[in-house]
């Protein structure tokens, strides 16, 4: 069990493509004592990520095709359970979302305050994104979401569109994340999942970091997770009306065995190459 997080054994695993030149920096800057092991999977790069996790010694998984953001995440997730994590951290390998900020994202889930952790980039402010460096289209757009969504689930959350997020084991096993889509409306569809579920959600403030290196979704693409994004709350509104059963938005509760693996010593990260 990591230190500052007696009794949880947590896992950050981290979705990776083409993350070689950021990898090192990121693996680096995070806080050792709140992590119990470092899963990375690579969806097929053509870069030397993978090269680059082997020298850090960080337990890699691979995807021998590119098979999407939604699908490395289920790998990580299922990966994750698997090894007994009770609480799993999703940071990206880019460097986008700073690692020093995991204790905050740890510590509403071991209160029993929250099942999912959200680093939202417009706290304390809505404005707090644009001092950061979003581009004001993207600001826009992302508010504009936001506002969309809360209403369609209810709730009142600063940002929706955060790659930043920490799961509690229960709401992992309970919320049939399998059955969602391989790309980018992956994560709005398990925000919508957990928010119908009436799993807690905590936002914490996230520091907003734009640069050459760190990946960004473009414009088409952008456009078209926009369009999933509503989709699914649409979904959810046929749900709830009962007009149209959807399996996403039905839980699936389990009792599963933690494994062996929380007495495993040799998982832990590696310590900081010189």
């Amino acid at each position: 069990m990591s230190e500052a997080a007696p009794n949880h054994r947590t896992i950050v695993v981290m979705p990776a493509h083409n993350a070689a030149r950021t990898l090192e920096a990121t693996v680096d800057a995070i806080p050792r004592e709140w992590v119990d092991e470092l899963i990375l999977v690579d969806d097929s790069s053509t870069d030397e990520t993978l090269e680059v996790a082997e020298r850090l010694r960080i337990s890699t998984l691979w995807h021998p095709h590119n098979a999407g953001y939604g699908a490395n995440q289920k790998t990580c997730y299922l990966h994750a359970l698997q090894r007994g994590a009770d609480i799993v951290v999703m940071l990206h390998p880019d460097g986008q979302y700073a690692p020093d900020l995991i204790p905050s994202m740890v510590r509403p889930i071991v209160a029993g305050e929250a099942d999912l952790v959200l680093g939202s980039r417009f706290l304390p402010d809505a404005r707090s994104a644009l001092a950061g460096g979003m581009p004001r289209f993207k600001w826009y757009a992302n508010r504009g979401l936001t506002a969309l969504q809360n209403r369609m689930m209810g709730t009142q959350l600063a940002e929706c569109h955060t790659g930043y997020r920490a799961y509690s084991r229960k709401l992992l096993l309970e919320v049939p994340w399998l059955r969602n889509a391989i790309g980018f409306s992956f994560d709005s569809e398990v925000l919508y999942q957990a928010a119908h579920m009436r799993f807690p959600i905590v936002e914490v403030p996230c520091r907003t970091r734009y640069f050459e290196e760190a990946s960004s979704i473009r414009f088409k693409a952008a456009s078209i997770y926009a369009i999933k994004s509503m989709w699914i709350g649409v979904r959810l509104f046929l749900h709830r009306a009962r007009l149209v059963r959807d399996p996403r938005f039905t839980p699936s509760p389990r009792q599963v065995p933690v494994p062996d693996s929380r007495a495993v010593g040799d998982s832990d990260i590696p310590a900081a190459t010189p």
